[in-house]
């Protein structure tokens, strides 16, 4: 099977956990409806909390995560597979993970993600962010096996970083992804153009779910869930920054296509960077 429909969830997650599972399994049960046989959620799906005391008095271990055992059912129930762009996970008494989660249709956790990339910024509005405070960073990148496409997994920030999707890509990975909670300032500037950038660069897919607007917790994030072809052409985005869904058909052979085109990553070669002082004097 070379292609599939799939379908992005767009969620605006407050502070509580059990409105929002309630919420992400409204929209899923929609996008499979639909047709949808793969649907990803975003990143912090079971909740948005920026006051640290407060996550920590609302999240639990992987085992006993309300949202893990409910997602599982819903992929069982649904006969889809359910990728759960991320949850709040506690780790430890100071510690959590950032993890995403995909189920395949028997309810079967098919692969974990942490993380990799904290978003620690300050930003020119004022804004500033430091997940490393609270989120243990992952160290694996995961490449998952699908009945009808190779699927590369991240969260958010990780899109900044092209090395993760680069060894993704060369590992045979035909769908990419990003699931993420954009800040509104950096969606704004760097959304569209990131997301197309990693697409056209590994000749892949690239699908990526949001949250959106204003949140409880007061953030702000941009939205914009999408979906892009390998060509760099954009194929569905919810073009605003409202809960609901997307759907696009995905079909590989366009990998095939776009890879043949542009043999980027059969041409890469490796090189060794060398520095060199401008400011030598010249030669006599």
């Amino acid at each position: 099977m070379s292609s599939f429909v799939a379908a992005a969830v767009q969620m605006r997650s407050g502070r509580n956990v059990a409105d929002n599972i309630d919420a992400a399994a409204t929209l899923i049960r929609a996008a499979a409806r639909e047709g949808a046989t793969y649907v990803q959620t975003p990143e912090m799906t079971n909740l948005l909390e920026s006051n640290r005391a407060s996550l920590f008095q609302k999240i639990v271990a992987e085992e006993e995560d309300p949202g893990v055992h409910a997602f599982q059912a819903l992929a069982r129930d649904l006969k889809i597979f359910l990728h759960i762009g991320s949850l709040a996970i506690r780790t430890g008494e100071t510690k959590a993970a950032n993890r995403g989660f995909l189920f395949s249709p028997d309810g079967a956790l098919v692969s974990r993600y942490d993380k990799i990339h904290m978003f620690d910024v300050d930003l020119p509005n004022g804004e500033s962010w430091r997940e490393s405070n609270t989120y243990e960073r992952g160290r694996e990148s995961i490449v998952a096996d699908l009945p009808f496409a190779r699927l590369g997994i991240a969260i958010c920030y990780d899109i900044r970083f092209p090395a993760i999707f680069r060894s993704q890509a060369r590992l045979g990975a035909q769908v990419l992804t990003a699931p993420a909670a954009f800040t509104r300032q950096t969606g704004k500037a760097h959304w569209h153009v990131l997301q197309r950038a990693r697409a056209i660069e590994n000749g892949a897919f690239v699908i990526s779910a949001a949250q959106g607007g204003l949140h409880e917790d007061g953030r702000e994030t941009f939205g914009h869930s999408l979906v892009v072809a390998p060509w760099g052409e954009i194929v569905a985005e919810r073009d605003n920054d409202e809960p609901g869904i997307i759907l696009a058909e995905i079909d590989t052979a366009k990998v095939a296509e776009a890879r043949r085109r542009i043999p980027a990553i059969a041409n890469e070669q490796a090189f060794d960077p060398v520095e060199v002082d401008g400011l030598a004097e010249a030669a006599p």
